[in-house]
């Protein structure tokens, strides 16, 4: 044990000059904005550009989503579970085999996530999984 009191950890008063000096010298930070002002535009477009944001842009899983099998330019198709964190993976040739090539990718990841679901509550609302299609 040391009998050190607790002010060694307190910076000494020329360090706390020192600090307060610096401390004066940053420019002031520009006001945040009000609860009831509009956000910037450039806010706006950086969401609507995110590739998250499901937006209809090329290559976006929302697009792809709709997509027949047949039409999605992938080789190897992703879903993935929001809630359980399981990954499949198909190829392609083999998707368009199991549930043909007009099916909708969005049907098929679904059901393929569904027969390795591990999220069972015996509640048919409560059931299954979350997917994202990558």
């Amino acid at each position: 044990m040391n009998d050190r009191p607790a002010s060694w950890r307190m910076p000494t008063p020329k360090q706390m000059e020192k600090m307060a000096a610096a401390a004066g010298k940053k420019p002031p930070r520009p006001p945040g904005l009000a609860p009831e002002e509009d956000l910037p535009p450039e806010y706006w477009q950086a969401l609507l550009d995110d590739s998250r944001a499901g937006g209809d842009g090329p290559g976006s899983g929302a697009s792809r989503r709709g997509l027949s099998l047949s039409r999605i330019p992938q080789h190897v198709l992703r879903v993935v579970c929001r809630r359980c964190a399981g990954i499949v993976e198909i190829q392609k040739a083999d998707a368009a085999r199991l549930y043909g090539s007009d099916a909708i990718w969005k049907d098929a990841g679904r059901r393929l996530l569904d027969s390795t679901c591990t999220q069972r509550t015996r509640n048919h609302e409560e059931d299954g999984c979350w997917p994202v299609f990558e």
